[in-house]
């Protein structure tokens, strides 16, 4: 392949999803210099940032990583304002605890109560929704649904105005060092970059760059359903073990439905090949027949819920976490390219512990020599 004159810029972000818009559009916002954004599809936010439960954390779903539901809290007035326009308003939130549970009724309460997060008992049309045997406690929540189209599309305007103009179609690999600079080839272009942010999640070692930090990576299934009419408009979450949550999900039309044992179909680690013929993107369900039927144990309704089909995408994990469920960043500068950096989060909401990261890592090298 034949390349043009290697250009100069400084910044490169790998990764058009929603983590890789937000560091474009904060740098520019800074004033960072000339920046390019190269995404491997044709469109913005067509992979993780779509394939998700399209949650806007509150801070209920970790009672047990105090760190991750306190920062969940921190910013979620912050996401809510800046996409207002593509959430989903009215939807009332349920979280139940199971009997079972690796937390009690009063350990989340207190947790929620720690972290500033509105907590109140269902009311009783609400609670005999479940199965009074298998549930301690039901409480009503505040959180809400995003539609992951109307966020790409607000952000395609955002970056549109600022003069930032994404490159579609450009698989990204670092291909060395040239006077100070990281090579990076992309979409038949050549760059030399003094930053590289590197947003591909699951792929953050494709670019040729290897990541220290122990990941897992899974296959993960999110079953598409239209729940019967007397569970329209509630967003469910029984916790905190092998149980499950449906959710609005605005970009399908539908709701979502994850369950702890039976989304993750497949994993490896670090440094192991991914299986081959793995389904990515809508397909047919593997395990939503089985997500309802565990389900309806707790909710009885669910059963009458009708399967539509599933999304399939990998998912990335950190494994110092898995114990407690804990969902912090991974902000990693590679020691053998300076400057290049590898970020990770597991939830859209928690970007703005990636903007304070970068700003902290930026303002110790100048952006410019």
């Amino acid at each position: 392949m034949t390349f043009r004159t290697t250009e100069k810029v400084d910044a490169l972000i790998i990764g058009g999803g929603y983590y890789g818009c937000s560091i474009a559009l904060h740098l520019k916002a800074r004033d960072f210099g000339r920046i390019v954004l190269a995404e491997q599809s044709g469109r913005l936010m067509t992979r993780s940032s779509f394939v998700n439960q399209a949650r806007v954390h509150g801070g209920y779903h970790y009672p047990r990583a105090l760190d991750t539901a306190a920062a969940s809290r921190r910013y979620f007035e912050r996401f809510l304002h800046e996409h207002r326009d593509a959430l989903t308003w009215n939807t009332q939130s349920i979280y139940a605890i199971a009997a079972g549970s690796k937390v009690s009724p009063r350990q989340f309460a207190r947790v929620c109560a720690e972290i500033g997060a509105p907590l109140a008992a269902a009311p009783r049309a609400v609670e005999r929704m479940f199965d009074p045997t298998l549930i301690d406690a039901v409480f009503l929540a505040e959180e809400y649904a995003f539609d992951a189209i109307a966020i790409a599309r607000g952000l395609e305007r955002r970056l549109d105005a600022a003069g930032l103009h994404p490159l579609f179609n450009a698989t990204a690999r670092i291909v060395g060092r040239e006077g100070g600079r990281t090579v990076v080839e992309a979409g038949g272009n050549r760059y030399a970059a003094r930053w590289v942010f590197n947003c591909t999640y699951a792929e953050l070692d494709g670019l040729g760059v290897k990541v220290r930090s122990g990941l897992r990576r899974e296959l993960a299934e999110i079953a598409l359903i239209r729940p019967p009419a007397e569970l329209d408009g509630y967003s469910v979450t029984v916790m905190d073990g092998p149980y499950f949550s449906s959710l609005p999900f605005p970009a399908m039309g539908a709701y979502s439905l994850t369950h702890v044992r039976f989304t993750p179909v497949v994993s490896w680690l670090s440094g192991e090949p991914a299986p081959a013929g793995l389904p990515i993107g809508f397909d047919r369900p593997m395990s939503a027949g089985a997500m309802v039927i565990d389900a309806s144990r707790y909710m009885p309704a669910m059963s009458r819920s009708a399967i539509l089909g599933s999304l399939f995408d990998v998912k990335a994990v950190m494994l110092a976490r898995e114990t407690d469920d804990g969902r912090p960043i991974l902000f990693e500068e590679s020691r053998d390219f300076p400057g290049v950096v590898s970020i990770l989060g597991s939830k859209i909401d928690n970007v703005y512990d990636v903007l304070e990261a970068l700003d902290k890592r930026v303002e110790q090298r100048p952006a410019y020599a």
